[in-house]
């Protein structure tokens, strides 16, 4: 298996465990604080956002998907400022609560900066690691 083939379903793999943790964190009845359901959850979006830009670009550098998962998550949560019948409709869904979100918050923008910062991280880490073995 190449190493790029291996980067991929790596991230793919890792993709998916986030997206999962971040199902279950705002879906099940785990009783957490409110500060900790509404922050995680978005830092779980965010880390989840970064892995996928992670499979889709296999050969770039950490800081190099961090800088684009980080305009991305800005940009979506821009978005939130811009109201259509559809973008509002869609934002009333389970999927659009999930994906999009419903309000404009410049802490959440923060949340996704300091997830993908702690991912990015984590990712760079363990590069080096497999890279000395």
């Amino acid at each position: 298996m190449t190493l790029t083939l291996h980067r991929r379903l790596t991230a793919l793999a890792l993709m998916l465990a986030t997206t999962l943790a971040g199902l279950l964190w705002r879906l099940a009845p785990l009783h957490l604080p409110w500060f900790l359901y509404k922050y995680g959850g978005s830092m779980l979006w965010a880390a989840a956002l970064y892995w996928l830009l992670a499979a889709i670009l296999p050969g770039r550098k950490p800081h190099a998907l961090a800088l684009v998962a980080a305009l991305a998550a800005a940009a979506v949560e821009f978005s939130r400022l811009l109201h259509t019948p559809a973008f509002d409709a869609f934002r009333l869904t389970l999927a659009g609560k999930l994906l999009l979100g419903r309000f404009f918050s410049l802490k959440n923008i923060a949340a996704y900066w300091l997830a993908i910062a702690l991912t990015a991280t984590l990712d760079h880490a363990s590069r080096r690691q497999i890279s000395k073995a």
